[in-house]
Order: C-alpha cells, then sequence, then structure tokens
C-alpha cells in the first residue's frame, strides 16, 4: 500500500472516530477540510486511530476534520508527523489504546501601541491517551482520557505593556507549568445517554467553539474569557460530571457540575486538589444541529445553541465593600456576593460551498458569539464576536482557510464608576479586537497560519493607542 494511501485511509479512520465522541459533536465550520484523496478513502480501511473512540451511531451534523485539530490548543490532536511507524499506532488501536502529542506555538510582533516594540514566543506541549475500554476490557460505550500540558514562553501582551483585556496569544496563561488537564471517563448508556466523571473542565462541553484565531478574543469557550476566576477552560482542570441527552431531530440537552476551586490555578504541578473547594459551578445548554448527513438531509451544515450557569462560590462586588460605600475610597474589603450567573448564545452556519459527511467543504461560513455575566461580580461582563471562515480560496493550497473576526469585550459600567472615583485613573469602557489569518498545511502533520491582530481602545482605555500584532500560529503533532 503507498504512503499517500496509508495516510487517506488513517484520516479517513480519524474523521469517523472523531465523530463518535461527545468532544466532536460541536460543529466546527472553520475546521480545514480534509485532502481530496483523505476525503474519499473508505473509513474501515484500518483501525490504526483512536483518537476518537466509536460509539453507537447517531445521525448528528459534525464538522470536524483531523487536520483542524493541528492548531486547535483547546482540542486532542490528530496523528502526525510519525503516522503509523512500524504499525504502532495500529497494533495500538486494534487494542484501544489512542496516543498523541503536540507542540503548538504562537508568535507575536507589536509593530504599534503598547509601551515598547517586541516579538515573543510561548507554546503548548501536550501529550494525551485514550483508551477504548469497549476493545480493552470489554465495556461496551466507555471510554477513558488523560493528558498532561505544559505551557512555556513570555507573554507580548504583558512584556510590551499591550495590556489588552483579552491576551493576543491565547495559549499564554494559566500558569506556564505541567498540569494534569484531563483525567476523566465517559460512558455511553443505550443510544441516547452519556455521562462523564473525572478531572475535565467546562469549557470542553458547554459553549465550546474553537481555537483557531490566536486573539483570546475568539478562542475557546467564551464564558471562560470572561468569567475565568471560576469558569476555567483548557488547560485548567477540574473535578466535574456532565450528562448529555440526545433529543429527536438533532437537537441535545446537557447539563453539568463542577467544582469551583481557586488552588486549581496554582502554578505548580499536581495531579489533582482534594481540599480548598468554595463552591460549584452548574451550566446547563440546549443545542441544534443541521445539515451536512450524508445520504439524508445534506445542505449546509450549522450549529446553535443557548445556556447559562450558576456558581455558588462567594464573589466580590466590583463596587461596593461590607457597607455598601465604593471600596475603593474606603478601603474596606468588598461586599461578598452569594451567587455568580451569566447566559450565552453560540452559533455557526456555512452560508455557501459544499459539504459532506457533516463537514462543510468548501466556501463561506460564518459564526456568533454572545456571553453576558453578572453585573455584581464581573469585571468583563459582555463579550460579542462575530466572524467569517472561507475554505477553498486558493484551489491549489489543499485544506486552507481564511478566517476573519471581529470582537468587543465590555467592562462592566460598575467597575467603571469605581475607575471614576479615584483621580487620575483611566475610565475603562470596552475593548475592540480584530483579527484576519490563513491558515495552510504543507503537510499532514504540520499547520502554519500567520495572521494580523488589531484592537482598539486595549485594556478598554480610550485615550490609549491602538496595538497592531504581526502573529504566526504553527503547530505540529507528532
Amino acid at each position: 500500500m503507498s504512503s499517500g494511501l496509508v495516510r487517506a485511509s488513517a484520516v479517513g479512520v480519524a474523521a469517523l472516530l472523531l465523530a463518535g465522541t461527545a468532544q466532536a459533536q460541536q460543529v466546527d465550520v472553520g475546521a480545514s477540510p480534509p485532502a481530496p484523496d483523505a476525503a474519499e478513502a473508505s473509513p474501515d480501511s484500518t483501525q490504526g486511530d483512536t483518537q476518537r473512540r466509536p460509539r453507537t451511531p447517531i445521525s448528528r451534523a459534525r464538522d470536524t476534520s483531523p487536520s483542524a485539530l493541528i492548531g486547535d490548543t483547546q482540542s486532542s490532536p490528530p496523528p502526525g508527523l510519525f503516522g503509523d511507524w512500524q504499525a504502532i499506532r495500529t497494533r495500538l488501536g486494534e487494542r484501544g489504546i489512542g496516543v498523541t502529542a503536540r507542540y503548538a506555538s504562537e508568535s507575536g510582533y507589536n509593530f504599534a501601541g503598547g509601551d515598547r516594540k517586541l516579538f515573543r514566543e510561548t507554546g503548548q506541549f501536550d501529550a494525551g491517551v485514550l483508551l477504548d475500554l469497549d476493545k480493552l476490557v470489554g465495556l461496551t460505550g466507555g471510554a477513558f482520557q488523560a493528558t498532561v500540558t505544559w505551557r512555556r514562553g513570555r507573554n507580548l501582551t504583558t512584556d510590551a505593556g499591550i495590556n489588552a483585556l483579552q491576551q493576543v496569544q491565547e495559549v499564554y496563561g494559566r500558569g506556564q507549568t505541567v498540569r494534569v488537564t484531563q483525567l476523566w471517563y465517559e460512558q455511553r448508556i443505550g443510544n441516547a445517554v452519556e455521562v462523564k466523571v473525572g478531572r475535565t473542565n467546562p469549557g470542553e462541553d458547554f459553549a465550546v467553539f474553537s481555537c483557531h484565531f490566536m486573539n483570546l478574543s475568539f478562542c475557546g469557550a467564551q464564558p471562560g474569557n470572561l468569567v475565568g476566576d471560576y469558569w476555567q477552560n483548557w488547560p485548567v482542570g477540574q473535578w466535574g460530571a456532565r450528562v448529555r441527552v440526545d433529543l429527536p431531530r438533532d437537537l441535545y440537552v446537557q447539563g453539568g457540575v463542577y467544582e469551583i476551586n481557586p488552588r486549581n490555578l496554582d502554578n505548580d504541578f499536581f495531579i489533582a486538589r482534594f481540599k480548598g473547594a468554595t463552591g460549584v459551578l452548574i451550566p446547563v445548554e440546549i443545542g441544534w444541529t443541521r445539515g451536512g448527513n450524508a445520504g439524508e438531509r445534506g445542505g449546509n451544515v450549522g450549529s446553535y445553541k443557548v445556556g447559562g450557569w450558576i456558581g455558588t462560590a462567594d464573589g466580590d462586588d466590583v463596587l461596593f465593600d461590607r457597607n455598601r460605600n465604593p471600596s475603593i475610597v474606603t478601603g474596606l474589603a468588598p461586599l461578598q456576593r452569594s451567587s455568580r450567573y451569566g447566559v450565552y448564545a453560540t452559533m455557526q452556519q456555512q452560508l455557501t460551498g459544499t459539504s459532506k459527511d457533516g463537514k462543510s467543504l468548501t466556501g463561506l461560513s460564518m459564526f456568533a458569539n454572545v456571553t453576558q455575566a453578572d453585573r455584581a461580580t464581573s469585571v468583563t461582563d459582555n463579550q460579542v464576536s462575530l466572524g467569517l471562515f472561507y475554505k477553498g480560496l486558493v484551489p491549489a493550497v489543499p485544506g486552507d482557510v481564511l478566517g476573519f473576526g471581529v470582537a468587543r469585550t465590555n467592562v462592566n459600567g460598575r467597575a467603571a464608576t469605581a475607575d471614576r472615583l479615584v483621580l487620575g485613573t483611566p475610565v475603562r469602557h470596552a475593548e475592540y479586537a480584530a483579527e484576519v489569518y490563513y491558515s495552510i498545511h504543507p503537510a499532514d502533520w504540520l499547520e502554519l497560519r500567520p495572521n494580523l491582530q488589531y484592537i482598539h481602545h486595549p485594556g478598554g482605555i480610550r485615550q490609549a493607542d491602538d496595538v497592531g500584532v504581526l502573529g504566526l500560529k504553527a503547530a505540529i503533532t507528532l
């Protein structure tokens, strides 16, 4: 068998298995389409990849492809550079063991704005194992995932004095350290119910959005960008559980419970924390996917979901002290609020082009994300992001994607009131960000994504100079 056919078969199976797990149920219209030969490969031609376990088939629109996950720093990567060397991956896959490893790098230079012009690179290495317990021990519908991440490098946002509300390198942060990001067990019950427990995070399952852009405004579950002290996205792990129920007509509903524990943000290695919890986060979501199903409805793919959350941990009031006077003036401890909450909506829709098997292959697609957090405790209380993806801009470049996004991150008006009470303090309002990128795949295991960012009113401060960043997001899978 030729090496090209082997790669095509592996990608085909990866696509099939990606369509069979909770993380892959999210439509991703920004995902790079598979190469033409891979798209036509028979999905049953090999058993060499278990990056995503198979499960009871359910007709549901999806838009995920292995190449799309290379540079998405909040998803497990596909097989990569070493492919199926010496058939090791095939033999492991036949036994229900899938392994992954990737390094993702984000480099940026601020040619405008900030206190100084600098170049900074930061990155993330992650390695994981996924066990298909049906193959491994005969437990039908069971899977176990373990992932370790290591973040390193320097932060352009801070070092260059950009001081934006949202990082210009999304992969930086949450401690430049080694973490156990995933350590969970998932069980499919019948054709409709799925249960997941262990070390996970709400951003894996609720308000899920891709991480194709480099600016944090367009990356991951949006609530985590606003209230990240208790809603934590990748790479932070929290004790949690989620139950999902699939309904007729491609509808689903799900709910979860996650421990809120400030010690999860400690900048040192640990497997799990068993003390220090201050409350729980309870998100709920209902969603609907449409189109793209082979042999059935076909048509343009799309995803629509709405949700909300309640956090039971106490939070500091952004304005008042315990006597309901401005704490910035009195210097007293902030008033404690007994609950925190918010709502969100997110949609993705293919507008033109072709689709197959739940993937948009060519054409124009759009996305929109909106989140509103409570105004009592959230300094940044609202975020809106809109954008477009175009696949197949250059026919001679397989898998290319042009992405464009704009976003507004709002500073709570109550926090702005506190700014006004201190003479000489700049009053924060809203930050506006825009990014354009062009993604190419010189090889199956390599992704290069040059980008250009523009930030208006960084930090929400109208007097601050606008920022321009020239960046490169690159990723290699092993």
